[in-house]
């Protein structure tokens, strides 16, 4: 039986084009799904019990990790798939990552322990900014290797036997990442999770500020607490140029936005911590409109 757990925090607007499409595309088989409403104050909870099959866990504290590890103590089955509220996974994605973790990939002895899809970046209707931004951040090699970024990341029974429970932290998706050695996870051929991006740049930025200060206190925990078996991956500042400028040079006026609005970010979230803000804020932007309406828009 697979399982899939979902922590929730207000996402009334989203959850439902998550929810039909991970049950429409399941593969043939039980399927355990949990949605954890964690301190909603909207109709989350109502969005996933109108879904058929569908336990409801209604957590009056908010908080990520928590809805995590109480989805957790509930969930029956392997492989266990955790999937974001404002992800909608193409037809198959989910039968596709199971199998997966059944057998080697591209040839390897060994089953991976963890294993991710592709990712589609929804920009239809964003500013010049965030389409440049995402025009090189959607290349960048470092997404093409790791489990981060998609939105779901799906383990097999080994895998999920890496770790306890998961550590009160923002970056759920760096501490799985950081859990795996290179040879021991993937991203799949035939599976995507498509993901809405900000509406607005400042929206962009504060989402920024918010993955880095995620980061930051993964790796500040990652060192004083030893929660990883692999290192937490770092960025390679340069990657932007190496990697994806300059074998595409038409992509330069689309970096400028890319650096402006990086450095922007980076300041920003140097401050925040400087003055003992988390920065944590979410981006409410993308949650707005459903993939649908947004693609009828642009």
């Amino acid at each position: 039986m697979i399982s899939v757990v979902i922590a929730a925090y207000n996402e009334e607007a989203v959850l439902g084009r998550c929810l039909d499409a991970l049950l429409a595309g399941a593969p043939p088989g039980p399927l355990d799904v949990t949605v954890v409403a964690n301190g909603c104050t909207d109709a989350t909870a109502a969005v996933a019990r109108a879904r058929t099959g569908v336990r409801v866990l209604d957590v009056p504290e908010a908080g990520k990790a928590g809805a995590l590890n109480a989805g957790d103590a509930v969930a029956v089955g392997f492989p266990r798939v955790y999937l974001d509220a404002d992800v909608v996974l193409s037809p198959g994605a989910l039968g596709a990552l199971v199998t997966a973790l059944s057998g080697p990939v591209d040839g390897g002895s060994d089953p991976p322990l963890a294993v991710v899809p592709g990712r589609t970046l929804d920009v239809a209707g964003r500013p010049t900014p965030v389409r440049a931004y995402y025009a090189i951040n959607s290349r960048l090699p470092a997404f093409r290797h790791s489990l981060f970024g998609r939105g779901v990341i799906a383990l097999s029974a080994a895998g999920r036997a890496r770790f306890d429970t998961f550590p009160v932290m923002t970056a759920d998706d760096l501490f799985l990442d950081a859990l795996f050695a290179s040879d021991e996870k993937r991203e799949i051929d035939g599976a995507t999770s498509h993901l809405a991006t900000p509406r607005r740049t400042s929206d962009l930025v504060r989402r920024l500020v918010r993955v880095r200060a995620g980061n930051a206190a993964m790796r500040a925990a990652a060192a004083q607490w030893s929660v990883t078996t692999a290192a937490v991956r770092r960025s390679v500042r340069s990657s932007w140029l190496r990697d994806v400028v300059l074998p595409r040079p038409w992509l330069a006026p689309a970096a400028a936005f890319y650096i402006g609005i990086t450095l922007v970010a980076a300041l920003r979230a140097r401050r925040e911590a400087s003055a003992g803000r988390s920065g944590w804020g979410r981006d409410e932007s993308s949650r707005q409109q459903s993939l649908a309406s947004v693609e009828n828009d642009g």
